[in-house]
């Protein structure tokens, strides 16, 4: 992984920067010492590390025992639960892997749980009617409502398709430790299970079984994934100095450019395969550091195709943004601009070049023009889309996330507000034990203006 901050420096004021500096280094002490708020949920910082061959090999096993039974594979859950791994999964299967029903080696990884759309569920119920599946539900409580829902629907649909007995082989719940509904149901229909460890939040949660059994289930290699992360952990511990310190670089200078009025940074990626990372990189640090009324809005976009949309916004619009792109140097394949006689396109300028090659310079040519437009501009560059490369991405991602909350000066390890709207939609749907607060908000509804 490469950290490049050049286009990004001159927008701020060297001092900050400098200041910024000493906090990073700071707030990355308190992740490692275990003494900043949200403490007794930062059990992901050495969770890479920690990770044995064992441990890995029980959920390859569980991984090939879906494998084996189901050719479709259902992921139930919402945020954290479910991101992680779809961005992984996204990445490294082929773009049109749902429509390769020949020879496949890997079951179909699809996912429910995260929406509570009637259509969507009915259309995946539709669609399940003649395959063999199974469940990865992921849930600490088993009461998430979205998840628990669809839960619900599709171990009722599997077992009167394939019975109990069978039903409980192809459900694999990924849980509390001790407590919470699923667990119990767990415990008691015997379903294989995995632990989502006390001290890991959700949106911290990929390299947990959380993220690593449906990868193995679509096929990733989660050891060289988790060798990725451990390296990661290595490049970005207390013990490295900020100047050779990626994550304690990339958080000083997005906080410097908060400071200097940037509020919104985006997520920018050059290869539709890094979709759902950048949805996964939305969630981490908006529910991480949006607390307080403060912290930079998390946008993301997929250039160049983007570029036909929000390109004109981004670069002449309000001047409150900065950019992070994501940058792959190697592609996977290679495929060459053909020669044409008649060249009607114009496009013969081209011919004999990798595809790669002009989305290169599309890349290069559009961080030129937005930072001419007044836009900073981070680079971070991987070389090439495989597992090993991943694991470094969502180290680098979550150690940066943890020190620049704590820069931030707001606890990231928590969510208060997400349970605003769930208190609210418990009462409009007359949940027992919400009979206050559905009476507040009938006559707040029913109050004229």
């Amino acid at each position: 992984m490469k950290l490049c901050l050049k286009n990004a420096a001159s927008f701020v004021d060297a001092a900050v920067l400098k200041q910024l500096e000493s906090k990073t280094v700071a707030a990355n002490m308190l992740l490692e010492n275990g003494q900043g708020a949200g403490n007794d949920y930062i059990g992901w910082v050495h969770l890479p590390s920690s990770i044995t061959d064992e441990f890995l090999a029980e959920v390859q096993a569980s991984a090939d025992e879906l494998r084996r039974r189901c050719e479709v594979v259902i992921v139930a859950g919402i945020g954290g639960s479910y991101l992680g791994a779809r961005a992984v999964n996204e990445a490294l299967c082929s773009a049109f892997d749902a429509f390769v029903a020949k020879d496949r080696k890997n079951p179909y990884v699809v996912y429910a749980g995260n929406n509570i759309g009637e259509d969507y569920l009915a259309e995946l119920m539709e669609f399940l009617a003649d395959k063999q599946f199974g469940i990865i539900n992921i849930s600490k409580s088993g009461t998430t409502t979205e998840t628990a829902l669809a839960f619900r629907l599709l171990k009722t649909m599997l077992e009167k398709q394939v019975g109990k007995e069978e039903a409980k082989h192809r459900i694999v719940a990924v849980t509390d430790r001790a407590k919470g509904a699923l667990r119990s149901l767990a415990t008691k229909e015997g379903y294989k299970t995995f632990v989502i460890p006390d001290n890991v939040g959700g949106r911290f949660s990929v390299l947990t079984p959380v993220g690593l059994l449906p990868i193995a289930v679509a096929g990733g290699d989660i050891k060289a994934l988790v060798k990725g992360a451990q390296d990661m952990e290595k490049a970005t511990d207390i013990k490295v100095p900020y100047a050779e310190n990626p994550a304690c670089q990339y958080a000083a200078m997005r906080n410097a450019l908060y400071q200097g009025g940037k509020k919104i940074e985006i997520l920018v990626n050059f290869n539709p395969k890094l979709h759902y990372f950048s949805e996964w990189w939305k969630q981490l640090y908006g529910e991480s550091e949006g607390k307080d009324h403060k912290a930079i809005f998390p946008a993301a976009v997929d250039f160049t195709t983007d570029l036909h949309s929000m390109g004109q916004w981004i670069q002449d619009g309000e001047r409150t943004i900065f950019e992070t792109v994501i940058s792959i140097e190697k592609a996977n394949k290679t495929v060459l601009v053909p020669m044409d006689e008649e060249n009607l396109d114009g496009l013969n300028f081209l011919a004999g070049k990798r595809v790669d090659e002009v989305n290169k310079m599309a890349e290069l040519g559009t961080q030129l023009a937005h930072v001419d437009g007044g836009v900073p501009n981070i680079h971070i560059s991987f070389e090439k889309i495989d597992e090993y490369n991943i694991g470094q991405f969502i180290y680098f991602f979550e150690r940066g996330c943890g020190i620049s909350g704590y820069v931030l000066d707001v606890n990231p390890f928590n969510q208060p507000g997400v349970e605003a709207y769930k208190k609210n939609m418990f009462a409009l749907l007359n949940k027992p034990g919400y009979e206050a607060e559905s009476k507040a908000i009938q006559e707040r509804l029913n109050k004229k203006d």
